[in-house]
């Protein structure tokens, strides 16, 4: 069952600041607060879906499709698509997801070997 009260739902919903990057009735991308790399940006869909698992259950195709355009916009835009990034989604508790809404993190801008 989706958390409204989740980070996420509050920064969308403006209650929680944050650095954001992209932002349309969709989607909205902003840079994580501890980032991992030097560019580090989240992606979520305006949608209440908890996980992996649950966008693409109840995303139909023409939003999936969008949300992983957007993502290469983003990433093109930062420079990222001759240099490489790393796409990460945690799906549930043994993946560590610690935010209850899908969500990918955009990893790159620099060698990620010692990145997780």
């Amino acid at each position: 069952m989706y958390d409204e009260n989740n980070i996420f739902a509050k920064i969308l919903r403006k209650e929680i600041p944050c650095k954001p990057i992209y932002e349309d009735d969709k989607v909205f991308f902003f840079n994580d607060i501890n980032p991992q790399a030097k560019i580090h940006i989240l992606a979520i869909p305006k949608m209440s879906v908890t996980d992996y698992n649950d966008f693409i259950s109840k995303a139909d195709n023409e939003m999936i499709k969008y949300f992983f355009d957007k993502i290469n916009e983003i990433a093109k835009k930062h420079g990222l698509l001759d240099s490489g990034f790393r796409l990460v989604t945690n799906n549930g508790r043994d993946a560590n997801q610690e935010v209850p809404h899908f969500h990918i993190h955009i990893l790159g801008g620099e060698n990620l070997k010692g990145i997780k």
